[in-house]
Parts: C-alpha cells; sequence; structure tokens
C-alpha cells in the first residue's frame, strides 16, 4: 500500500520563462517566490524550507536558506501561456496543444444566437464600445480577465437569482457556440447585481486598443458566499490522463479544490468548489489518517487569488497556512510514500498587473528514503503526472516522462 500526493500551490512560480521577452514581455522580471521571500525576509515557511524551495530560486536575502539534503528540480511550461487549466491538464499528462486566441466580442454573435435559440432572455451591455451577454437578468458574460486574455470565458452568475444547476445548463450552450480553450461557469449569493456590474472591466491589447472585456471576478463578491464553479474545457482527452489511467489499475484518484473543478475524475472521489485553503488541507489530511492506498491531488487557489490581488501579505499568510498543511501531511506519510510540492504557473504579486506570469515552478519532493536527489529542469508538467502512473504501474498517460527513474 502506498500514496502519491501532489499540493499545487496555484501561482507560485519561481522565475521567468526563457521565452517571455517574445511571448510575454509584461512578465519580464517575474518570480513569485523570490519577490515574496525577500519582501517578508524575515518571515519562514520551514516546511517549504526543509523541501528545498530555496535551491529552486537564486540567492536571495532571507532567513531561510537552501536545505542540501532536499530533493528538488525545476519544471518548465509546455503550454502556451500560463493558464491554470492547461497547467492542470499538463500536470495530468495531456499533451497541451495551441489555444486559439478569440476576444469575447468575436464570439459575441454565434453565443448571442444560440442562447437566444434555447429561449434564454439575453441582453447586450456596452462598454467603451466592447459589450457582455447578461443571460435572464442575473448572468453575466464575458472575457476572463485573469487569465490569458482571450483563451477563456467567464460566465459570472448571482446565485441568489438562480441555481447553479441553471447555470450550468447556459454554460453547455455557450460552450458549444465558441472554441476557446475553456468556458468558466461560477457564481456566489450576493446581493444583487450591482457587485457584479461594479467589477466589469476593459482590457487592452498589444497594440493599446480596448478589446477584451469580463468581470474582475475576485472584486465580484462571488467568491465570499456559496461558491460554486464548474470548468468546461475544450479539445482535452480524459481518457489519457492520469486519473483515467490509475483507474486501469484499481488506484482511485482523489482530488481537493480547483484541480476537482477542472480534471475529470469520474471514477474518484472529487471535492469540487473549494477555496478556503484550512478547509483544502483538512478534507485531504482525514482522508490521509484513513486511507492507505491512492493518488491525491489538491490544488490550493487562495496564492493565485492574493496573486490577481497584488496583495502580498495575503499571499504570504496563504503560504504559511499550506506551510502548516504540508507538515501535516508529510507527519501522516510511510516510508513508501511520495509527496510532491509544486505549482502550474506564477502570478507575480509585485509585477504591476493582476494577470498570471508565465514563470517556472518548483518541484519539491519529499520521500523519506531519498536525500540529495536533483531532477534538473523538467521540460513539461506532465513529467509529474508520468510519474504517478510510473509509480503504480499503469499505463503512460498522453505525455511526460517519469522523474522517477
Amino acid at each position: 500500500m502506498a500514496r502519491f500526493i501532489v499540493v499545487v500551490l496555484d501561482g507560485f512560480g519561481i522565475g521567468e520563462m526563457s521565452d517571455v521577452a517574445h511571448f510575454r514581455p509584461q512578465d519580464i522580471g517575474a518570480n513569485t517566490a523570490s519577490h515574496l521571500i525577500q519582501h517578508f525576509s524575515h518571515r519562514r515557511l520551514p516546511t517549504l524550507e526543509m523541501l528545498g524551495l530555496l535551491n529552486t530560486i537564486p540567492s536571495i536575502d532571507s532567513v531561510m536558506v537552501p536545505n542540501k539534503r532536499a530533493n528538488w528540480g525545476r519544471s518548465e511550461l509546455f503550454h502556451i501561456g500560463c493558464d491554470t487549466f492547461m497547467g492542470h491538464q499538463e500536470i495530468m499528462g495531456t499533451k497541451p496543444i495551441d489555444p486559439i486566441i478569440t476576444p469575447f466580442n468575436d464570439s459575441i454573435e454565434a453565443i448571442e444566437l444560440a442562447l437566444q435559440h434555447k429561449n434564454y432572455y439575453v441582453e447586450r451591455l456596452y462598454y467603451q464600445d466592447l459589450a457582455l451577454l447578461q443571460v435572464n437578468g442575473c448572468v453575466v458574460i464575458g472575457d476572463n480577465l485573469e487569465a490569458d486574455l482571450g483563451q477563456v470565458y467567464n460566465l459570472t452568475a448571482n446565485l441568489n437569482l438562480i441555481s447553479f444547476d441553471e447555470v450550468k445548463k447556459i454554460a453547455q450552450v455557450v460552450r458549444q457556440a465558441n472554441c476557446v480553450s475553456r468556458n468558466i461557469a461560477f457564481g456566489g449569493c450576493i446581493d444583487g447585481m450591482t457587485p457584479i456590474y461594479e467589477a466589469i472591466e476593459v482590457r487592452k491589447n498589444k497594440n493599446g486598443t480596448p478589446c477584451f472585456i469580463g468581470v474582475n471576478a475576485p472584486a465580484s463578491g462571488t467568491y465570499e458566499k456559496g461558491f460554486q464553479v464548474a470548468h468546461l474545457g475544450y479539445g482535452v482527452d480524459a481518457t489519457t490522463q492520469v486519473p483515467f489511467c490509475l483507474n486501469q489499475v484499481g488506484i482511485t484518484s482523489y482530488l481537493y479544490g480547483k484541480v476537482a473543478d477542472i480534471v475529470q475524475n469520474n471514477q474518484g472521489v472529487s471535492y469540487t468548489s473549494i477555496v478556503d485553503t484550512d478547509r483544502v488541507f483538512s478534507l485531504l489530511i482525514d482522508d490521509l489518517n484513513i486511507i492507505e492506498d491512492g493518488f491525491f491531488c489538491a490544488n490550493i487557489q487562495e496564492t493565485d487569488l492574493s496573486g490577481h490581488q497584488q496583495d502580498p501579505e495575503r499571499y504570504w499568510n496563504t503560504l504559511e497556512l499550506a506551510d502548516n498543511g504540508l507538515a501535516k501531511i508529510i507527519s501522516t506519510m510511510t516510508s513508501k510514500d511520495i509527496l510532491v510540492v509544486m505549482a502550474d504557473h506564477g502570478n507575480d504579486p509585485f509585477i504591476g498587473h493582476s494577470c498570471h506570469t508565465r514563470e517556472m515552478v518548483p518541484i519539491l519532493v519529499f520521500h523519506s528514503p531519498w536525500q540529495y536527489k536533483q531532477f534538473g529542469t523538467l521540460s513539461t508538467l506532465a513529467d509529474v503526472g508520468a510519474s504517478v502512473t510510473d509509480f503504480f504501474n499503469a499505463p503512460r498517460p498522453q505525455f511526460g516522462h517519469s522523474f522517477l527513474d
């Protein structure tokens, strides 16, 4: 009996990718971990320090130091951009395809007609010559402003006015009417539609022209009470991913937090629509205390939300909660278990914009028989998924190479 545990600190990158000058000049100089650790140089993250976090970033002024005995490496992002959805599909062994970049206003007519065909009441809300769609007076559809612009559309709902089941039905209609990589349906229980309207923002393209319009999700109030979410992907084959591969050899996958929202796990256990960091760790640790084998993967989303809000203090406080949760995970582990702590991209709260940053991510591995192991720089996050299936002698996923070799 053995367990493979992956904890994804969402948005916790360790330095810009080599291609940002060409593809994402706004991310030049990004280093989420380094900037946070230097800013809070007098504070410690003892578990992450033990796991080798300081080994993965350049020497900086901090009370924390590298751990020569740690097992560590780095990973590049194979997918274009820096998207949470595609990052997690990559972790699960999917080979990313190049995204389709389509501002919402280029798709608005097709989506509007599809909704009207299903007898929904649809209105256009105009801001700076751009438009969003409002459905039945309680769901606003537009560009996602937190991911790479033009790759994701959001449906933001007031769940005091509509059930989430009905929101998901609307989302299925929208999904059939566009080809961007992801549509996200989410909402919360908020007082009226004003908080959603006040969170509407317009973003410019590289030429400085207003091109993208959507609801700033963290500012909308939807996360605060009764939050629910569903991610509808495009072009992802779940039968080539880790949960499906493990199921072929009788291994159950347990997913916690945002990863449960965006990765298909029909044969496993998924704890969906959970944002609170302590709650994610509590559910995971409760299961680890009673389940002796399986694949466990948790996403810590509040780090990413702190980056979107450009709030270093909240980001660090979340890291401290995560550090404590990781210590509790390690206390449940046997000598057969493996823990990998990683990220899916960066989200530097000091970079000067509120979007993800295209950064490499840490690969921190705890397995009590191992010390001093260095994995170098992995070329894809999918190497983690391939290692999971290798660990359980399961069929390999579509993409990636095991680092257990």
